[in-house]
């Protein structure tokens, strides 16, 4: 994905409607498909997710499997700011604390279970109330149209 939105000419365009999608329609890019086409593959990307989660990791039925692992995700993507390498790296510390806590467990640590289910939510809130403290790092590499509606000029 690193790849295809640095070094590919749709990638690239699809960063320039992030970042200024007035600039972009200026240039003669037809925004709308660019942002729908966006949308359409992250919810694909979803779909394959909770697919894989409950078919091959839980391939039974289990209330509350995804046990909220959609908020450490959102907390992942405030942590990466943006930057595809720092998303790796938050996944595999996010990942760490989750299999840290069941390994911990599994060993009979004398910690109360219930403190070591939520360890990788607490990591999730340490992580969240350090990145924010620095908001100006954090707006610098948000993209400037990100949540702005597109309306073409005709």
């Amino acid at each position: 994905v690193m790849w295809f939105l640095f070094r590919t000419r749709t990638g690239l365009t699809l960063r320039s409607i992030g970042d200024s999608h007035t600039s972009a329609h200026a240039l003669g890019i037809k925004v709308i498909r660019y942002r729908y086409l966006a949308v359409v593959f992250g919810g694909a990307c979803a779909g394959l997710a909770g697919g894989h989660l409950s078919l091959v990791y839980t391939p039974q039925w289990v209330e509350n499997m995804s046990a909220g692992r959609g908020w450490i995700a959102l907390a992942l993507v405030v942590f990466a700011s943006w930057r595809p390498w720092r998303v790796l790296a938050g996944a595999y510390i996010f990942g760490a604390v989750w299999i840290g806590q069941l390994h911990a467990q599994a060993f009979g640590i004398p910690v109360p279970s219930q403190f070591l289910s939520s360890l990788p939510y607490l990591a999730t809130i340490v992580v969240l109330v350090l990145i924010s403290r620095n908001k100006r790092l954090t707006m610098m590499n948000t993209p400037a149209s990100l949540g702005q509606p597109f309306v073409p000029d005709r």
